[in-house]
Order: C-alpha cells, then structure tokens, then sequence
C-alpha cells in the first residue's frame, strides 16, 4: 500500500478509469480488507459444513479455503499487533 500524502487522513492512490487518481481513506481500506477477510472465512465455514454434509465434491478445495482463511486471519491478527504497538510507542514519546 503506498500513501500517497499524509494530512488529516491517510489517504492511498487509487487508478480509476479515466486515469484520474481517486483517493481511498485508510479507515475505507481497512473496512474493505476487514470485508474480505470475513468472506474467506464465511467461504471457508461453508464448505467445511458442506464436506461434513457429503455435499463436497472435491476435499482438497475444501482444505485449501480452510487455509487462505486462517492465514488471511493471522495476517489481520498480526497487523492489528503492530498498528497497537506503533500506537504505544507514539503515546509514550515525551513531548
């Protein structure tokens, strides 16, 4: 993710189709990334109930959602470990 200026708001460059820049807020990026997390493991539940179920075709498919799930998961775990230690640090600067 590049920042493209810092202000008020993070804001990162977005292509758009007239090759215009459009910006998108970090809150709107986390929300977005955050959306599709929840759909993995959304995704990931749906297919385990359905090899529970005999409804599965195919086991591997199902192993392999389960596993972009976790990780993506514990990807979203470990920046939100950083983001709370960055912020830490920045409230125990001294002014």
């Amino acid at each position: 993710m590049k920042i493209g200026s810092i202000s008020n708001e993070i804001v990162t460059p977005l292509e758009t189709t007239g090759g215009t820049k459009k910006t998108e807020s970090f809150s709107e990026t986390l929300k977005k990334q955050l959306g599709e997390v929840n759909e993995l493991q959304l995704a990931a539940e749906k297919a385990s109930e359905e090899l529970a179920l005999g409804e599965a075709e195919n086991i591997h498919e199902v192993m392999i959602q389960t596993e972009e799930a976790k990780l993506a998961l514990e990807l979203t775990v470990q920046v939100r470990n950083k983001v709370l230690e960055a912020y830490q640090d920045i409230m125990k600067m001294q002014i």
